[in-house]
């Protein structure tokens, strides 16, 4: 079996992505902290899809729980390995600095950076055994740009991209690829209290983009078509 690992996989961008890969034919698990009724649709759409999943429930934020929660899961699957993991949990608490709370900054943080640390801290080690792996980190175009309102957001995202970087030079040589994708303004629950007609002015394409073409592009990065490619950051903004 070829496995996958979504984190924060019941909705949005990682809903797609499930689904995507599923399609190319992983066993998808989907992460998801508290919404098992979301978690529940996901792997739901992709059997209706033909597609096998399975629900692995952990707060990516809790090191001891990510490395307990993975080493159950490898101990009961000897014989395989999760060969592909796309980093995609992660939470906005937007405010000015001069407003923004300790817990403001530190959920951010906690969740979209040291989030993806704790689960490629886990995984890669077996990935760079067997000699392949995937490991797509979703970040955003306010990490890379930058965004008012966003201080604590666009830390985190950057941190990801300087991960990403770092670790696919210390990965390369054992056939691990290291990317990251840089999403802008991307019409899910995470930007629905965003002024829609007013954002898509900003952006070229002037429209938001889709959570399926973000899983699209984490297809083909997750394909032996890519191997080429690592410690990539790709951005898919409409031109942002």
């Amino acid at each position: 079996m070829k496995y996958a690992l979504v984190t924060g996989g019941s909705r949005g961008i990682g809903r797609a992505v499930c689904l995507k890969l599923a399609e190319m034919g992983f066993s998808v698990l989907v992460n998801y902290q508290s919404n098992k009724t979301a978690a529940e649709e996901t792997k739901s759409l992709v059997e209706e899809n033909g597609g096998t999943a399975e629900l692995l429930q952990f707060d990516v934020a809790n090191g001891a729980e990510v490395e307990k929660v993975l080493s159950v899961w490898q101990e009961t699957h000897s014989d395989d390995y999760i060969s592909v993991l796309v980093n995609n949990a992660g939470i906005r608490k937007d405010n000015l600095m001069f407003w923004m709370s300790d817990d403001e900054w530190n959920s951010v943080l906690d969740t979209s950076l040291k989030g993806a640390f704790y689960t490629s801290r886990a995984l890669v080690k077996y990935m760079m055994n067997k000699k392949f792996g995937r490991i797509i980190n979703i970040t955003s175009i306010s990490g890379v740009n930058g965004m008012s309102g966003q201080t604590n957001y666009s830390a985190a995202k950057a941190g990801v991209i300087g991960m990403t970087k770092a670790l696919a030079l210390e990965s390369a040589r054992k056939k691990v690829t290291v990317n990251a994708i840089a999403p802008g303004f991307i019409d899910t629950d995470m930007t629905k209290d965003l002024n829609q007609d007013e954002l898509k002015k900003l952006v070229p394409a002037n429209r938001f983009g889709k959570a399926e073409e973000v899983a699209e592009l984490v297809g083909f990065l997750a394909s032996e078509k890519a191997g080429y490619i690592t410690g990539q950051v790709i951005n898919i903004s409409g031109g942002l």
